[in-house]
C-alpha cells in the first residue's frame, strides 16, 4: 500500500521524479498512529501490525543496544577516508546523482562500511542545516548501534536497500526525514564496501527513493567490476573462448538477465525467484567445493529441475578454475545478456570484466553499447566467498577487440527450448569446500555478535547461545552455571565436585534424555565436562559410545542418550578476565560425522564471545543487587510513631533500575512532623549511595529542629563539600562528579496551629487537596538544585485545613520523554480532585493513571492527610519574667494532669516544669510560656525571648546549682531546643503511662 497523499507512480507532486514508486510491504500508518505505536514499543508492550516489519526489527536492535530516543551521542571520527579506487568508482555516479537533483532539496550521502560518513552533496541550505544539527555530517557516525535506524545504519544491518521515514525512525530527532539506503557490494568478493544513502525532509519523500538508490549503487558496483585481477580477467577469456567453441547451451552461450546474486520475483511472470535462486547458488558452492563430484540436480518451485554441471577451465598462462552451468527444465523462458561489438570504437578490452548482467542504469548505457527497448535493471548481490564468482557471458571469437552486454530478449525459436542454461559460478577448485565453510562459518560468528549479549540478563544471554547454535553448529546445545553466577556473584575456587546448574538447553527434538533446563547436578572427575572445568580447556569427544568417563556419569540416563542419536560432544569452558564462569556441551546427532578440530576452534570462538556477554551480565546484577540493597536498607522502613499526618507511600524503581528518589517522615518535636522528598540525578550505586547521604544529612539537621530554609542551605552546603572533595583520595586523581542534579522539597507540619511551612530546592511543586476536593499546587519559590550555592532558599507558611491532604512526588511522576510537565501537573490535578480517598487510595489512584507499566525514571510518592491536634489536648500559660510565678507554674501542671488523670507523671512533670521556667526567668530575657502537650508522649515546652541555648553540664559536688537540665535529661525519655523568629522553646517528653 503506498502511504496516503502520495500517487501510486510517477513524480509525487512535482518533487522527486522517479519512474515507478515501489509498494511498502505492509500499510502504512499516519504520523499520528506511528507515534503512538513508537511510545507502546518504549514502554514495552505490543505492537503488532502498526510498523512494517523491518522498521519493528531495527527498533528492537536499537533498543538492545541501549540507545534513548531522545538521547544520542554520535561518535565522530576526524580525517575519515577510503580508498582512492573505491572514491574513484563513486564520484562519477555521485556527481550524476547530484545534478539529477537540481531542483529537489535531496542529499546525496556517501558512507564507508562502517557507516561513517565519507561525503555529502546537493541539498538546499535548510536541508542542510538540519542535518548538521543532527550529526549527520561527514566524519559522523550514522550506525544503528549509535543514531538509531536509518538509510545508513539500517541499510548497513540488514544488508539490503531500506527506506525509512518520518516516524519510523527511532531516534526523535530523525522524525523530520525520510531516507533511502542501499548497501555498495564488491560485486567479486561480496564485501559491502559502501552505503549510498538519499535524504530529504519527511514531505519531500517517496518509496521511490528505493529505487533510485539501489540504480545509483548499482552504478558504482559496475565501476568497481573494472579493478577485477588479471587471473579473473584470464579464468573469464578462457571460459568465453571454451563455451562459444564448443556451442554452449543451443550455439550461443546464454545468461539470465539477472546475475546470480538477486533476481527480481518474477518480472513481468518470467524469471526465478529469490528462493530458488539462493538454492541454486548455494549448490552451485557446494558443487565447485567437491573435487568428485561433477553434476548436481535441484528441484526448484513450480515443479521444475535444475541440472548444475561442473567443468575446469584453463586460461592462457595456466590459471586453473571451474565453472558451473545451470539448465533449467520445465521453466519459463528466461530473457538473456549476450555479448555483442561495441557500435563506435574505443570499447572495453578483450577478456575484461566490465558489466554484470542487469546492472546498466536506465537512460545511461557504457560507451560502446546500444541500449534497446527491452532493457531492464535490476539489483544484483554475488555470492560473498571470495574464492566463488559471478561472471558475465563470454565474447563470441569473432570480436575479441571490444564486448559489452547488451539486454535483448529471445528471437524466432532461440528460446523455444523447454531448458535454458547459463554461466552460474566461477570458482578455484580445491579452495572450494574451505571458501564455503569458511563463509558459513564466518556467518555464524556474524550471527552470535548480534544475537548474543542483546539483554543484561545471565539466563537470556546463555538461552541466546544455544539458540543461535541449534541446529546450525550443533543438534544440542546446553549451558550449566553454578547458583553464585545466576546471583551475580564471583563463581570462586569451585572443584571437579561443584554443584552446575543447567540454564539452557536448545534441541532439534524431545527426547535427548540430556539434563533439562532446572536441573541441579554435579559432574564427575571422569566427564569430559569436570576435565574443561578444571583445566579451563575445552574438551572434544569424536566418540561418545567409546568415552567410558562420560558414561559413568549416569550409565542408564546416557545410555538413553546413545540410543537418541547422539554421538559426538564438545565441551567448552566459559571463560572471562581469567575466571571459569560455567560450561557449555555441544552434541552432535543428525549428521553421522563426529566433531572435528576444526568445529572445536569454532566452538571455543562462539563461547568465548558468549563468555564476555555473560560476565557482563552477571557483574550488572551484582552491581543491580548491590545498588537495590543499598538503597532498600536507606529508604523507610514502616511508618514512624507520630500523630500529626496520615501518610501513604510509593516507591518505583526505573526500567533502567535502581535510582536516586527517596522520601521520607521525621518526626519533630513539639508533635511536629517533617515530610521530605528528594531526587538524585542517575541510576545505578552511586546514585543510591548519594540518595543515601543525602536521608542521613536531613535527619542529622532535623535532630538540631533547624527551620526549612536553614535545613535546605546546611544541605546545600554539605553537597557543595562533597562535590569538592570526592575523589581525591588517592594522590594525583581528579574529583569524579560526585552529586549531580539533587533536589529537595522539605515541609514542617504543626498539628497545634495546622501551620505548614514548606521551600524547595529545585523540586516539583507540591499539590494541597483540600477537605472539599479542591486541588492547589503550592506557588512556592524555587530555590537552585543542591550543590550550587549562592541563592537563599524561600519558605511559604500556610494553615491547612484537618484533613487536608499534602502530596509530595518526584518528576518522574509528571514528566517523561513523551509528555511534557504541563501536561503531568494537569493529569494529576484531575486524579487528586477527590477528597473522600484515603492516602492508600489516592497513591494507586495516582500511579494508576500517570505511569506507564514500565516507568523510564524512578518514582517517589508521599501523600500526607493532616490532623489536628484539638484544644482539649493542649494546655498553655503565659508568666511574667518573676521567679516568684515558679510556684503558679507548678500548681498549673499538677492541675491540668489531674484534669487528664496523668497524675502518675505529676511529680516529674512539676519539676521538669519547674526547672525549665527557673532557667527561663533567670538566664532569658522577656515573658515566659508554659505549654502542656498530650500527644503519644507528653510533651513540656518552656519559652523565652533569649536566642541562647542552654548548655547541659555536670555540677560538681560542691556546688549549689546547675544540675537542672541535667535532671531533666535522666527524668525525661528525650529534650532539646528549638529556634523561633522571637526566641527560643526548651522541651523534654515523657512516654505516657
Amino acid at each position: 500500500m503506498t502511504p496516503p497523499g502520495k500517487p501510486s507512480g510517477g513524480a509525487p507532486r512535482g518533487r522527486l521524479r522517479a519512474r515507478e514508486v515501489i509498494p511498502l510491504s505492509v500499510a502504512w500508518d499516519d504520523i499520528g498512529g506511528l507515534v503512538d505505536a513508537h511510545e507502546r514499543f518504549l514502554a514495552g508492550a505490543r505492537v503488532g501490525s502498526d510498523v512494517r516489519d523491518s522498521i519493528l526489527d531495527s527498533w528492537k536492535r536499537c533498543r538492545s543496544a541501549g540507545l534513548e530516543p531522545h538521547q544520542l551521542l554520535i561518535p565522530y571520527s576526524p580525517d575519515l577516508d577510503v580508498e582512492a579506487p573505491f572514491l574513484s568508482a563513486a564520484d562519477p555516479v555521485l556527481g550524476q546523482l547530484t545534478e539529477s537533483f537540481a531542483n529537489v532539496s535531496m542529499a546525496v550521502v556517501l558512507c564507508d562500511g562502517q557507516a561513517r560518513m565519507v561525503r555529502r552533496q546537493g541539498g538546499d541550505r535548510a536541508l542542510r542545516a538540519r542535518l548538521d544539527e543532527v550529526n549527520f555530517a561527514p566524519g559522523f557516525c550514522a550506525s544503528e548501534d549509535a543514531a538509531g535506524n536509518n538509510g545508513v545504519g539500517t541499510a548497513l544491518a540488514e544488508r539490503r536497500a531500506v527506506y525509512v521515514v518520518g516516524r519510523e525512525h527511532f531516534a526523535d530527532c530523525l522524525s523530520q526525514f525520510a531516507c533511502a539506503g542501499a548497501p555498495v557490494r564488491n560485486p567479486l568478493s561480496g564485501r559491502i564496501e559502501a552505503i549510498l544513502d538519499l535524504t530529504c525532509l519527511r514531505d519531500d519523500g517517496d518509496p521511490a527513493m528505493v529505487r533510485l538508490v539501489r540504480e545509483a549503487a548499482h552504478g558504482i558496483e559496475v565501476r568497481l567490476l573494472e579493478q577485477a585481477t588479471e587471473r579473473e580477467r584470464a579464468l573469464l577469456a578462457a571460459y568465453r573462448t571454451a563455451s562459444w567453441r564448443n556451442g554452449g547451451a543451443g550455439d550461443r552461450p546464454r545468461q539470465p538477465e539477472h546475475p546470480p546474486g538477486e533476481w527480481a520475483n518474477g518480472h513481468d511472470g518470467d524469471g526465478l525467484g529469490r528462493l530458488d535462486l539462493a538454492v541454486l547458488r548455494e549448490k552451485a558452492e557446494e558443487l565447485i567445493a567437491s573435487p568428485q563430484r561433477t553434476l548436481d540436480e535441484v528441484t526448484l518451485s513450480g515443479g521444475r529441475v535444475a541440472t548444475l554441471s561442473r567443468r575446469p577451465i584453463m586460461g592462457a598462462a595456466g590459471e586453473t578454475g571451474a565453472v558451473v552451468e545451470a539448465r533449467v527444465q520445465g521453466g519459463p523462458r528466461l530473457r538473456h545478456i549476450e555479448l555483442t561489438a561495441p557500435a563506435v570504437p574505443g570499447g572495453v578490452p578483450a577478456g575484461s570484466l566490465t558489466v554484470p548482467p542487469g546492472t546498466v542504469p536506465p537512460g545511461k548505457p557504457l560507451p560502446g553499447t546500444s541500449p534497446t527497448a527491452a532493457e531492464r535493471t535490476t539489483p544484483s548481490a554475488p555470492p560473498p566467498a571470495a574464492a566463488i564468482r559471478a561472471v558475465a557471458p563470454p565474447p563470441p571469437p569473432t570480436a575479441p577487440a571490444a564486448l559489452a552486454p547488451t539486454v535483448v530478449l529471445p528471437e524466432g525459436d532461440a528460446g523455444d527450448s523447454d531448458a535454458e542454461e547459463w554461466l552460474l559460478l566461477l570458482g578455484e577448485p580445491g579452495v572450494g569446500r574451505l571458501a564455503v565453510l569458511a563463509r558459513r562459518r564466518l556467518e555464524l560468528l556474524h550471527d552470535a555478535s548480534v544475537r548474543i549479549g542483546t539483554t543484561l540478563d545471565v539466563t537470556r544471554t546463555a538461552e541466546e547461545l544455544t539458540e543461535v547454535t541449534v541446529p546450525r553448529f550443533a543438534d544440542f546445545a546446553a549451558v550449566d552455571l553454578p547458583d553464585s553466577v545466576l546471583h551475580g556473584d564471583e563463581p570462586g575456587p569451585l572443584g571437579p565436585g561443584a554443584m552446575l546448574r543447567r540454564v539452557a538447553l536448545d534441541s532439534i527434538h524431545e527426547g535427548s534424555h540430556l539434563y533439562e533446563v532446572g536441573d541441579l547436578f554435579r559432574y564427575l572427575a571422569s566427564t569430559p565436562q569436570a576435565r574443561s572445568w578444571e583445566t579451563g580447556q575445552s574438551v572434544l569427544e569424536p566418540v561418545l559410545s567409546e568415552a567410558s568417563g562420560w558414561l559413568a556419569q549416569d550409565p542408564a540416563r546416557l545410555q538413553r542418550v546413545l540410543a537418541a542419536g547422539i554421538h559426538s560432544l564438545i565441551t567448552v569452558p566459559l571463560r572471562a578476565r581469567g575466571t571459569t564462569l560455567g560450561l557449555v556441551s555441544f552434541y552432535r546427532s543428525e549428521e553421522p560425522a563426529p566433531f572435528e578440530d576444526d568445529d572445536l576452534s569454532l566452538a571455543q570462538e562462539l563461547v568465548g564471545r558468549a563468555a564476555i556477554s555473560i560476565d557482563n551480565a552477571r557483574r550488572y546484577t551484582r552491581e543491580h543487587n548491590t545498588a537495590l540493597a543499598l538503597q532498600r536498607s536507606m529508604l523507610p522502613r514502616g511508618r514512624p510513631e507520630q500523630s500529626a499526618v496520615e501518610v501513604a507511600y510509593r516507591y518505583l524503581p526505573a526500567q533502567a533500575g535502581v535510582g536516586g528518589d527517596w522520601f521520607d517522615v521525621i518526626p519533630l518535636s513539639g508533635a511536629r512532623v517533617a515530610l521530605v522528598v528528594g531526587d538524585v540525578v542517575g541510576h545505578g550505586l552511586h546514585a543510591a549511595a548519594t540518595m543515601g547521604r543525602l536521608r542521613t544529612a536531613v535527619h542529622n539537621f532535623c535532630s538540631l529542629d533547624l527551620p526549612p530554609d536553614d535545613l535546605l542551605t546546611h544541605l546545600d552546603d554539605l553537597v557543595g563539600r562533597l562535590d569538592r572533595g570526592e575523589g581525591w583520595a588517592v594522590e594525583g586523581t581528579h574529583p569524579d562528579s560526585g552529586i549531580v542534579g539533587a533536589t529537595c522539597l522539605y515541609a514542617v507540619y504543626d498539628p497545634v496551629s495546622r501551620h505548614c511551612t514548606l521551600t524547595r530546592a529545585g523540586h516539583p511543586l507540591p499539590a494541597i487537596v483540600g477537605p472539599d476536593g479542591a486541588v492547589d499546587f503550592v506557588d512556592l519559590p524555587s530555590g537552585p538544585p543542591l550543590g550550587l550555592g549562592g541563592l537563599p532558599f524561600e519558605t511559604v507558611d500556610m494553615e491547612l485545613a484537618e484533613g487536608s491532604q499534602l502530596v509530595l512526588y518526584t518528576d518522574g511522576l509528571i514528566e517523561d520523554r513523551h509528555r511534557d510537565i504541563d501536561s503531568g501537573l494537569d493529569k494529576l490535578r484531575t486524579v487528586l480532585a477527590r477528597s473522600d480517598r484515603a492516602p492508600e487510595d489516592t497513591c494507586e489512584a495516582v500511579l494508576d493513571a500517570l505511569l506507564p507499566a514500565r516507568p523510564s525514571d524512578d518514582v517517589a510518592l508521599l501523600v500526607a492527610r493532616t490532623h489536628a491536634l484539638g484544644p482539649d489536648r493542649v494546655a498553655q500559660w503565659d508568666f511574667p519574667s518573676d521567679p516568684a510565678m515558679v510556684p503558679r507554674a507548678r500548681v498549673a501542671v499538677t492541675g491540668q494532669l489531674s484534669a487528664w488523670n496523668l497524675e502518675d507523671l505529676s511529680y516529674t512533670t512539676e519539676l521538669v516544669a519547674s526547672e525549665l521556667v527557673t532557667n527561663a526567668i533567670r538566664h532569658a530575657t522577656g515573658p515566659v510560656q508554659l505549654r502542656l502537650l498530650r500527644d503519644r508522649t507528653l510533651i513540656c515546652e518552656v519559652s523565652d525571648g533569649s536566642s541562647t541555648s542552654p548548655r547541659l553540664r555536670r555540677a560538681r559536688t560542691e556546688d549549689e546549682g546547675g544540675r537542672g537540665l541535667f535532671l531533666t535529661a535522666q527524668l525525661t525519655g528525650r529534650w532539646g531546643t528549638r529556634y523561633t523568629p522571637d526566641g527560643k522553646i526548651i522541651w523534654a517528653e515523657q512516654p505516657l503511662p
